[in-house]
């Protein structure tokens, strides 16, 4: 398992928690210093099941001085996450071909 994780983030230490408690020790990717690409965002999409706009966090100031919309398509959004990532979500974690966004934290323990 990995988990996209910020250590700053209350809800990312939350659900890192609940793991440890389980016993899961997940590999962390702080995706803010080791940004993911945007093939990895397209992945992470396809495991999550979501559109690009359900990983966000729109209300992040970069979201309006980036001039992106919630309209805005797919491929944008991404493109934008790549190039911003404290645009993404988190924290989301991932097993094999699923995943999921631990809001609230209690989700991660849907891949366990």
């Amino acid at each position: 398992m990995i988990l996209w994780h910020n250590p700053r983030c209350s809800k990312s230490r939350q659900a890192l928690a609940l793991l440890q408690e389980k016993g899961v020790e997940p590999e962390i990717r702080k995706y803010l210093e080791d940004a993911p690409s945007y093939d990895e965002l397209k992945s992470a999409q396809t495991a999550l099941g979501l559109p690009a706009l359900d990983m966000m966090r729109t209300k992040e100031a970069a979201f309006r001085e980036m001039g992106l919309s919630k309209n805005a398509d797919d491929e944008t959004l991404l493109r934008a996450m790549a190039r911003e990532p404290k645009l993404i979500e988190r924290p989301v974690l991932f097993a094999s071909d699923r995943a999921v966004i631990g809001r609230p934290p209690e989700k991660v323990l849907e891949l366990l």
